[in-house]
C-alpha cells in the first residue's frame, strides 16, 4: 500500500482495474485507492506481470503492507506468498477495521452483487456503480473486465462512450412530506478518516480566530473586466483570494509555518490547499509553489484540480505538501464561519459569501450611505506558533491585497 499523502496511515482498495496475469508498464493505472482525503489512482511502480493480488475491493490495509506483486520475466512469487505473513498482515488489518457492531463488514457491503434477469449475479465496484447510476444506465447491462468478471470504472466509462441504452427507470416523485426513519448509517472511508483527523486537530491544536470584513468593490470591477477580456478562462473570487493569501504569506513568512516536535518549521514555498466538495465528502488538493505563479496560472490549476477531485483522478502529490489552506463557502450564502486547521498547517482561512449591503462612507458633504460588496473572512490559527497579534496582522495584510486588487496582478 503506497503512501499517498502526508498524513496517510492506511488505504482502502476501491477496485482493481487489471487482473492477475495482465502485463503492466510503470505508471499504468491499475486500481483506485481511497485515502484519508480522496480516491486516487494506484499506478504500477514498475513494469512486468501483475501477480499475487493479496486484497480485494473494500479491504483496508496500512501503508507499506504488500497488496500485490509485479514480476519481471523469469521471476516468480516468493514461497508462501498469499498464505504467509504478507497476506496475514493485510487480512488482520482489514478484519480489525471491519469488526463493527453492525454484524456486516464494510468489505461485504462494498462487494455486494446485483442479479441479472437470468439470475446471474453481477459484481461491481462502488465507483463503477456510482458512475453508472449518475449516467442513468443499468450496471447489469455492462460487461465486466475486472477480477472474476467484476464491473470496474473503466467498463462503465467505455459503455457510456459506446452509447449503451439508458435504463428505463422513471423519476420517482417525492411526496410533500417525508417519513423520518431512525437508523445508523455507516461512514465511508473518506468520511471516517476526515472525522478522526478533524477531531484530533481540535483536540491537539489550540485554535483561535480572527475575522475581517473586506470591501470587494474594486476587486469585483477588476474581475468583471478581466473576464470580459478572456471569457473562456474566467476568474473566480476564490482565485483572487488564493493569490492574495500567497502575497500575504510572503510578507509574513512566520504564518507559512508548522508546529514540528516543539519547534517552528518555516516553509520555503507557498503551497495552498483548496477545499473541494466531492460526492464522498471533502478533499483538499494543493496548488504548489504559488509564490512563483501569476493569478491566471493559479486559477487554471485550481480549475484542473477541482475537476480531477470530482472525477477521482487526483494523484498523491496533488494531495500532499500544503503549507496553508483555504475553505470557501461563499456559494452557500453564509454570513460567516470558521474552519478547522488542516494539520500540519499553522493556519486556514474561511471565506464567506460576498453580499451587497449598505455602508456608511465619507462623502463630500460628510457621511453618506452607499451599497457596497462586502465579505467576511475568518482566519483560524495555531496559537503554539502564531500568536494573536501575528494572526491579526496577517488578516489585515490579506484584506489590504484584496482591497487593492491591482497588486495581485504583479
Amino acid at each position: 500500500m503506497p503512501k499517498m499523502g502526508d498524513a496517510m496511515e492506511e488505504g482502502t482498495l476501491i477496485e482493481w482495474l487489471m487482473k492477475a496475469g495482465d502485463k503492466v508498464k510503470a505508471g499504468d493505472h491499475i486500481g483506485n485507492i481511497q485515502t484519508d482525503k480522496a480516491t486516487v489512482e494506484l499506478t504500477a511502480p514498475g513494469s512486468g506481470v501483475l501477480s499475487g493480488l493479496l486484497i480485494e475491493a473494500g479491504e483496508t490495509v496500512p501503508v507499506g503492507v504488500p497488496i500485490a506483486a509485479i514480476l519481471k520475466e523469469g521471476e516468480s512469487l516468493p514461497e508462501g506468498w498469499g498464505s504467509g505473513g504478507s497476506r496475514k498482515s493485510a487480512k488482520e488489518s482489514a478484519t480489525a477495521e471491519q469488526a463493527k457492531p453492525s454484524g456486516r463488514s464494510e468489505a461485504v457491503a462494498v462487494a455486494e452483487p446485483t442479479t441479472k434477469a437470468d439470475g446471474q449475479r453481477v459484481f461491481a465496484s462502488p465507483l463503477a456503480r456510482r458512475i453508472a447510476e449518475d449516467a442513468g444506465i443499468s450496471i447489469e447491462a455492462i460487461h465486466g473486465t475486472g477480477p472474476q468478471g467484476r464491473v470496474v470504472e473503466r467498463d462503465v466509462r467505455e459503455a457510456i462512450s459506446a452509447g449503451i441504452q439508458k435504463s428505463g427507470a422513471q423519476p420517482v416523485s417525492i411526496a410533500p412530506t417525508t417519513q423520518l426513519e431512525s437508523k445508523v448509517v455507516q461512514l465511508n472511508t473518506l468520511q471516517r478518516i476526515t472525522a478522526q483527523r478533524t477531531a484530533q486537530a481540535k483536540q491537539v491544536v489550540p485554535h483561535y480566530y480572527v475575522t475581517v470584513q473586506v470591501d470587494l468593490e474594486r476587486l469585483t470591477a477588476l474581475r468583471e473586466a478581466m473576464n470580459e477580456e478572456q471569457p473562456d478562462a474566467k476568474l473566480s473570487i476564490n482565485d483572487f483570494i488564493v493569490k492574495a493569501a500567497t502575497l500575504a504569506l510572503q510578507d509574513l513568512p512566520h504564518i507559512n509555518a508548522s508546529w514540528e516536535e516543539g519547534n517552528l518549521r518555516l516553509h520555503g514555498s507557498v503551497n495552498i490547499g483548496v477545499a473541494v466538495a466531492v460526492p464522498d465528502g471533502l478533499t483538499m488538493p494543493v496548488v504548489h509553489n504559488c509564490e512563483a505563479k501569476p493569478l491566471r496560472q493559479i486559477a487554471s490549476e485550481i480549475r484542473n484540480l477541482a475537476t480531477k477531485a470530482k472525477e477521482n483522478r487526483l494523484k498523491p502529490d496533488e494531495l500532499s505538501g500544503s503549507t496553508f489552506a483555504i475553505s470557501n463557502m461563499g456559494m452557500y450564502d453564509v454570513e460567516n464561519f470558521s474552519a478547522i486547521i488542516n494539520q500540519p498547517n499553522g493556519a486556514i482561512i474561511a471565506v464567506s459569501t460576498a453580499k451587497r449591503v449598505p455602508v456608511v462612507v465619507d462623502g463630500d458633504d460628510g457621511e453618506e450611505l452607499e451599497i457596497r460588496t462586502l465579505m467576511k473572512i475568518t482566519g483560524s490559527f495555531d496559537h503554539r506558533i502564531i500568536n494573536g497579534a501575528q494572526g491579526a496582522e496577517f488578516m489585515g495584510v490579506l484584506r489590504k491585497y484584496l482591497e487593492s486588487p491591482t497588486l495581485l496582478l504583479t
